[in-house]
């Protein structure tokens, strides 16, 4: 173990890597029962995608510490599962089966810049303020999506606002078979929640207990508050235990795995057979790589630089190098490699945690760290009859602490320029304003380049840049002739 992690040569033990492994485990282990939550809302089965949460965090985190031997843990990136439910699915009119298959496909286009230099010219194209907008922009979409599952805030529009009822007119419209859908103009009013809803009082004090256990700097804050409001949920009649099953639930889940085991690839025979839809699939295929790409980037060059895990030549490698020959291009093919093992098994794109931050803090610095991390969430299995009573009220502040955390980017954005904060603008509040991640960084492109044009730099602009923006562009004006 000394001789593969080489742990002496990185200052560190056995006892000091696996209790490093344990804290992150602690620290990230709420997506066990977030994933499920945001992804169930797609359709898919919430016990396999459990099992899949856990499959593709385990095999992906044990490639990370085994072959490129750093302490960081993967599992189904948040904002990624929420942009595959709530844009790819919700928005777009994909089936959640065509949304694994171009996650699939992200992994395996990431695996390719990975591999080569292409990596370079992707990782050159977007400017580092938007990098930074884009980061803080899903942050503040995660918080309103923890707002909204809450019920915290409520939606009030009048009649005259009504745009469509069951997607035609409202004159036109069926009610037979009641209401299915409304689409409403400008003039639909948010407003804060009467709190006179159990489930919603029951956020609240979940919203709360978690701030103060983040506060303290409680390990495992995140799933302590998670387990606590669940609880708390019981005796206020938001939580039935009744439903769970301890001799049934994980025969039952492993069935349901089968539903989404390969299921991308039935997503992809239908993916490609509408030629119209081709410029939409590859947008979002980009916009999937786009955000697992700087999110992980982020992640390493955040941490590893401060702790040493990756030195200046490691960073150097990442633009100048082909294949193997640092260590941050073996994680970074980690990386890659775990969203297509997940896709295959049944969730959105697997990338690095930032989380992983915690596990370092307690002095991993090898990949042994990763291993424990991986084993712990093996272990963690046996949670899985009780995945299914875990009320909205109990994730949604997890999704909302997270999202707090993720908006710290912001603080890398010059918002006294205005060339820079503009864009950045759009990026950050497109993304909730518009209910879409890909809509934020496709705001953000466009902006860009008006900023760039206006100012007589079009010099500045990528092409790569260039051809994204004008992918975009396309997507919105198949989706107004349509």
């Amino acid at each position: 173990m000394e001789k593969f992690f080489k742990l002496k040569e990185n200052g560190t033990a056995v006892s000091t890597e696996i209790m490093a492994g344990l804290t992150t485990f602690f620290a990230m282990s709420y997506i066990l029962f977030v994933n499920p939550s945001i992804l169930g809302a797609a359709g898919m089965p919430t016990q396999a995608v459990f099992l899949a949460t856990i499959i593709a965090t385990v095999i992906s985190t044990l490639i990370m510490g085994l072959f490129a031997n750093v302490p960081y843990a993967l599992a189904p990136g948040m904002g990624l599962n929420a942009f595959f439910t709530y844009t790819v699915v919700f928005g777009l009119g994909f089936t959640w089966q065509e949304a694994l298959a171009m996650v699939f496909i992200c992994g395996l286009f990431n695996i390719f810049i990975t591999v080569t230099k292409v990596r370079k010219s992707i990782i050159k194209a977007i400017p580092v303020s938007l990098q930074h907008a884009i980061g803080g922009g899903i942050g503040v979409f995660v918080a309103y999506l923890g707002f909204k599952n809450a019920n915290i805030i409520d939606f009030s529009l009048s009649g005259s606002d009504i745009v469509t009822i069951n997607g035609v007119a409202p004159a036109a419209a069926d009610l037979s078979n009641g209401v299915n859908s409304i689409t409403a103009g400008g003039g639909v009013v948010p407003a804060i929640s009467t709190f006179t809803d159990p489930s919603v009082i029951l956020a609240v004090i979940g919203l709360l207990l978690t701030a103060v256990l983040v506060i303290k700097n409680v390990r495992g804050a995140i799933l302590i508050g998670i387990i606590v409001t669940t609880l708390l949920g019981i005796p206020m009649g938001v939580v039935d235990v009744s439903t769970v099953n301890f001799s049934n639930n994980i025969g039952s889940a492993f069935g349901e795995l089968g539903t989404t085991f390969l299921a991308a690839f039935d997503g992809m025979s239908s993916l490609f057979s509408d030629s119209s839809r081709l410029p939409l699939v590859l947008m979002t295929i980009f916009a999937f790589s786009l955000s697992d790409t700087f999110d992980t980037l982020g992640t390493f060059i955040g941490t590893g630089r401060k702790t040493g895990i990756f030195s200046a030549e490691d960073e150097a490698a990442l633009e100048n190098s082909a294949g193997f020959s640092s260590k941050m291009d073996r994680a970074l093919f980690a990386d890659a490699i775990g969203t297509s093992i997940g896709a295959l098994f049944g969730t959105s794109n697997t990338t690095t945690y930032v989380e992983s931050a915690a596990g370092i803090a307690e002095g991993g610095r090898t990949g042994l760290t990763a291993v424990s991390t991986a084993t712990f969430f093996l272990l963690s299995i046996i949670l899985l009859p009780v995945i299914g009573i875990v009320p909205a009220a109990a994730t949604a502040p997890a999704l909302i602490i997270v999202g707090v955390m993720m908006v710290s980017s912001f603080l890398d954005v010059d918002w006294q320029n205005f060339e820079e904060a503009l864009p950045a603008f759009f990026a950050a509040f497109f993304m909730s304003l518009a209910y879409s991640i890909s809509y934020g960084i496709a705001a953000a492109f466009i902006f860009y380049c008006l900023v760039k044009v206006s100012t007589g730099k079009t010099k500045e602009i990528h092409p790569i840049l260039w051809g994204a923006t004008a992918l975009f562009i396309l997507n919105f004006v198949i989706l107004a002739i349509l």
